[in-house]
């Protein structure tokens, strides 16, 4: 239910089309025939690729004229790694820099996109423990939350030039090869999957179909701007995730991790692991958002489909 969807034929700039989420998001939007630019860190091999180093803050701003809509889901991968203070700052550099060129670039265009959706993530929340939280709750405490701070006033310049902006602060995504899950699977497929820590923390996940609807729906919706948590409705306890991942592979799930083996392996990140983020996508569903894999077990079908 969008307020007036993209016509056919319209030009999106995707920077992060490579990625898990970008990818995905290229083929949903070409296969309705909108003409879709990747954004490049390499010299251009197709008409439809523009180069940009957001590290270095540059980019071809003319390969964006006649964008209808940019959408940034570049960045260094949060879980490719164990967290050092080098990777942290490349995690932190790569989004913040390329954000702010992103937004500065699409402000100094004469006709400049529609909107600008710039990804973020529920990391923004912390740990919520068990309170439920919406795109109304403060920041958090810690890396990731002052790493979203951050990384969403770096659109500054869109928001200034009057640029419909939105950050899609999305949760674990459910997809069978990349992020949190894309490790899961194989353990639990071969029967050494299980609950971590305690298991009692919240977990707020979304399919990789819902999450590519969500961003077109962010595109479509006028009405949409600033924070919209792209999670779906029922967040769970990573013991009822674990329990589901069972039934669905039907393998067992008696392994636990320990918190302070997650901790000695990870450092920093088992934080991030262990904590607890109950989000709700409140201005998604009141905005007329319907998920087609509302629940864990049909999200995870879907990826493993």
């Amino acid at each position: 239910m969008s307020d007036s969807p993209l016509p056919p034929g319209s030009r999106i700039a995707i920077a992060g089309a490579s990625g898990l989420i970008g990818s995905a998001l290229a083929r949903s939007l070409a296969s309705d025939g909108h003409e879709v630019v990747r954004l490049v860190r390499r010299a251009p091999r197709a008409k439809d690729e523009v180069q940009w180093d957001p590290e270095a803050q540059r980019i071809d701003a003319a390969g964006l004229i006649g964008c209808a809509a940019v959408v940034n889901l570049a960045g260094a991968g949060v879980a490719s790694r164990r967290w050092t203070e080098a990777y942290k700052r490349k995690i932190r550099d790569s989004r913040v820099l390329g954000t702010a060129t992103l937004a500065e670039a699409v402000a100094s265009l004469d006709e400049p996109p529609r909107v600008f959706v710039n990804g973020s993530a529920i990391g923004f929340y912390g740990d919520t423990g068990e309170r439920a939280v919406d795109e109304s709750a403060p920041p958090g405490d810690g890396f990731l939350p002052s790493l979203c701070v951050e990384w969403e006033e770096a659109t500054g310049a869109a928001q200034e030039a009057g640029i419909r902006t939105a950050f899609a602060r999305t949760g674990l995504v459910v997809a069978r090869k990349g992020g949190a899950w894309g490790k899961l699977f194989p353990l639990f497929k071969a029967g050494v999957g299980g609950r971590m820590g305690d298991g009692r923390q919240y977990w707020s996940f979304v399919s990789l179909h819902d999450e590519v609807a969500a961003i077109r729906h962010i595109i479509d919706t006028e009405t949409l701007s600033g924070p919209v948590n792209v999670t779906a409705p029922d967040p769970l306890t990573n013991r009822e995730i674990t329990e589901a991942m069972g039934r669905v592979l039907n393998r067992p799930t008696l392994f636990t991790t320990p918190a302070p083996l997650l901790r000695l392996a990870l450092g920093d990140m088992a934080g991030d692991i262990l904590g607890s983020q109950r989000v709700l996508p409140t201005r998604l569903v009141e905005s007329g958002f319907t998920f087609a894999f509302p629940s864990i077990e049909g999200a995870l079908r879907a990826a493993l489909g």
